[in-house]
C-alpha cells in the first residue's frame, strides 16, 4: 500500500520529537497521582496484586501517544509516487568491409591478420546489442556474406566461415566499399557506418575507392577505415617444393588513399600494427558511434494522508470513550 512513499513536507517529522516527551510526562505525573490514605503505614497494601484493568489503564496513554504520532505523519504529507518510463533506441547499422586478399594471411598479427580481424570485429558485435550489422568481403571481387540484421549470432558465425581464397585474389577497395554502400543506402537508421579494414593497395574492380567515397557521402554513409600490418615488412607463409615456408614480404598501404576516404565521409583513418591496437581502434569507433537513447519520464503523486489521519481519530476517539465509562475515575 505504502511503496515508494515521499513526503511533502518532511520537516514536519521533527515533532515526534514529542511523543518520548509526552512517555516521561505521563510516567512522571503517574507517580504524583498516588491519593494519600492517612493511615499509619502500607505495608498492608503493598502484597495486593494489581488488576488487568489497572494495567490496561495505562493503554489510554498508548493511544494518545499513537494518535498524536500518526497526526504528525499525517501533517507531514505521505504521497505515493508511481512512475513510468519510455524509452526509445535507435541503433545504428554498421557494415563490415572486409578483405579477405592473400596478403591478408601475413603473421604480423596473430595468428595472422584475418583471423585477428575477425576476432576482434566479433568482440566489437557483442559490445553493441542494439546495433543492425552487416559483412561484405572482398579481394579481387566483393560479394555479401551477410546483409543487415540484429541476429549478432548469425552474422558472428558467417564471420567464422570467412577465409582468404573465397574469391578471385586481389584487392578492389572501391567495389567492396560500394557494394557494403548498396547495402547500407536505404537505412533509415540514425546513423550509418562503413568500417573498412583492409592490408593493400587499390589493383583491381570497376570502380575507385575515391568515387565509392563520394557515393557514400552522397547517402550520409560515415567511413572508419583501418589498414592492418606493421610497418616494413611481414612475415608471410609460403607454399615452395619443399613444404610450406615463411618468407618476409613488404607490407605496403595504401594510407593516403584511406585517410582521404575517410575524411571525405567526415570518418577517421587508423592504422593497426598488432593485436592491441586493432582491440584500441574497435573500442574507439566504438565510443564514437553510440546508440540514440530518447528517455520520457512520467510520474505521478498521490496524497497518503488519509489513513493516518483516519487510524489517528479511530483512536483517540477510543480513548475518549474508554476513559469516561471502563477506566472512569471520581475524583
Amino acid at each position: 500500500m505504502f511503496n515508494n512513499i515521499e513526503f511533502a513536507k518532511p520537516e514536519y517529522l521533527y515533532l515526534l520529537i514529542i511523543i518520548p516527551l509526552l512517555g516521561l510526562w505521563y510516567w512522571y505525573k503517574y507517580r504524583k497521582d498516588n491519593a494519600d490514605i492517612q493511615i499509619s503505614n502500607t505495608e498492608s497494601f503493598e502484597a495486593t496484586p494489581k488488576s488487568l484493568k489497572q494495567y490496561l489503564y495505562f493503554g489510554l496513554y498508548v493511544f494518545r501517544g499513537l494518535a498524536i504520532a500518526l497526526l504528525i505523519i499525517a501533517l507531514a504529507r505521505p504521497q505515493s509516487t508511481s512512475s513510468r518510463q519510455d524509452v526509445t533506441i535507435e541503433g545504428i547499422d554498421i557494415v563490415m568491409a572486409l578483405d579477405v586478399s592473400g596478403s591478408m594471411l601475413a603473421m604480423d598479427l596473430k595468428p595472422d591478420r584475418l583471423e585477428a580481424a575477425k576476432e576482434v570485429a566479433a568482440e566489437f558485435i557483442s559490445g553493441r546489442q542494439n546495433d543492425r550489422f552487416g559483412l561484405v568481403i572482398f579481394s579481387g571481387e566483393t560479394f555479401t556474406q551477410c546483409p543487415l540484421t540484429t541476429d549478432h549470432v548469425v552474422i558472428k558465425n558467417l564471420f567464422k566461415d570467412v577465409k582468404s581464397g573465397m574469391i578471385e585474389d586481389g584487392t578492389a577497395i572501391g567495389d567492396g566499399l560500394a557494394t557494403a554502400v548498396n547495402r547500407l543506402k536505404d537505412s533509415k537508421a540514425v546513423s550509418k557506418v562503413i568500417i573498412l579494414l583492409t592490408d593493400g593497395v587499390n589493383n583491381m574492380g570497376s570502380l575507385d575507392p575515391l568515387s565509392s567515397a563520394e557515393i557514400a557521402k552522397v547517402y550520409g554513409i560515415r567511413i572508419y577505415a583501418i589498414g592492418v600490418g606493421t610497418e616494413g615488412t611481414a612475415p608471410y607463409p609460403v607454399q615452395t617444393p619443399f613444404g610450406p615456408d615463411v618468407r618476409y614480404m613488404e607490407v605496403q598501404i595504401d594510407e593516403e588513399l584511406l585517410q582521404q576516404v575517410a575524411e571525405m565521409t567526415d570518418g577517421r583513418y587508423f592504422r593497426a600494427t598488432s593485436n592491441r591496437k586493432l582491440r584500441e581502434i574497435y573500442n574507439e569507433i566504438d565510443q564514437l558511434e553510440k546508440s540514440k537513447i530518447d528517455v520520457t519520464e512520467f510520474s505521478k503523486k498521490k496524497e497518503e494522508f488519509f489513513p493516518f489521519a483516519l487510524l489517528a481519530f479511530i483512536l483517540i476517539t477510543l480513548e475518549v470513550i474508554l476513559r469516561n465509562t471502563t477506566f472512569k475515575t471520581v475524583p
